[in-house]
């Protein structure tokens, strides 16, 4: 069996093949139910143990377990820690464990630039990333694989963290820069991209300019939110699942439960999109939002495509 670390996994998957995987993955049957919320009382305040399986018949098995730990930041450790345990589909014999939280965030933002592909206008060259924490960079790659980005600007509340972050990416050869105004580098962005934990709006709909794509993909709770009930009334709806937009996204059930949208207003999920059951942009002018919660579609077909490109280098 594989044991796979953080960085092993990095270098491994492919953020372009990570996409097409992603794409032929909401394209076939794999189960994936919700994810199971379990809280844990602990002296630091309550932790969250995530359960998250999936499998595609006979093909392959993934479980990812991530627990939320209040108490690990004043000892030295990540928030957040987990593992993926990938099995054969037909024997359910173990392959590979790898590093959970390097897993999510390559197929989070992988999935968003998935959609992208879908919704953000082919020309779309300017981005804004709202956010500088661990997923910010693969949002940036990631939608620099799908659209031709020449101007990417980072906003964070803490204004050191995205000039670090920028000078770093920069330094890839990717055109990042630091922004301290947010309106208005939202007000001429293309691409709007949020992974934050805000439990307020922080991007507002007033700001987003025709054509303009929204893609949501912090705030994973119902009380979380990124956007306000403007960006929601103007936008043209898109999801990764209905069934985990329905329960855990705090941008749509908040606008949902004041009525300002009906559920009518979810359009399509990527089910939709990638089968081409529904279309995604339709106009140059529309405004497109993408709301992702995550869905653990996701995470098998990231670690099936890393075990295969380690496999194939004789790992």
């Amino acid at each position: 069996m594989l044991a796979i670390d953080a960085a092993a996994l990095d270098r491994a998957i492919d953020t372009r093949a990570l996409i097409e995987a992603l794409r032929h993955a909401f394209r076939r049957e794999v189960e994936a139910p919700l994810r199971h919320h379990h809280t844990m009382p602990t002296a630091a305040g309550d932790a969250t143990l995530l359960i998250m399986p999936a499998w595609e018949r006979e093909q392959a098995i993934g479980i990812k377990l991530v627990s939320l730990m209040p108490g690990n930041p004043a000892k030295d450790l990540p928030f957040i820690v987990g593992s993926y345990l990938l099995l054969d589909g037909a024997t359910g014999v173990p392959r590979a464990i790898m590093d959970g939280p390097t897993l999510t965030n390559r197929r989070t933002a992988a999935a968003s630039a998935l959609a992208a592909d879908y919704l953000a206008r082919p020309e779309a060259s300017r981005m804004v990333m709202v956010g500088a924490g661990a997923l910010a960079p693969h949002f940036i790659r990631a939608h620099a694989a799908v659209r031709p980005l020449k101007d990417i600007a980072i906003w964070a509340r803490r204004p050191e963290q995205a000039a670090e972050l920028a000078q770093a990416l920069a330094a890839e050869g990717l055109p990042v820069r630091a922004a301290a105004d947010l309106e208005a580098v939202v007000r001429g962005a293309d691409i709007v991209s949020c992974a934050t934990q805000s439990r307020a709006p922080i991007v507002h709909g007033a700001w987003l300019k025709p054509g303009a794509h929204l893609d949501l993909a912090g705030a994973y709770l119902p009380a979380m939110r990124e956007s306000d009930d403007e960006a929601v009334r103007r936008a043209r709806i898109f999801v990764d699942t209905r069934a985990g937009a329905l329960a855990e996204a705090g941008d749509l059930l908040q606008p949902l439960r004041a009525g300002v949208i009906g559920e009518d207003a979810i359009l399509a999920d990527l089910h939709d999109l990638t089968r081409g059951t529904a279309p995604g942009r339709g106009s140059a002018d529309e405004i497109t939002l993408f709301k992702s919660v995550g869905t653990a579609l996701e995470d098998l077909a990231a670690a099936r495509l890393a075990v295969a490109a380690l496999e194939g280098q004789g790992a």
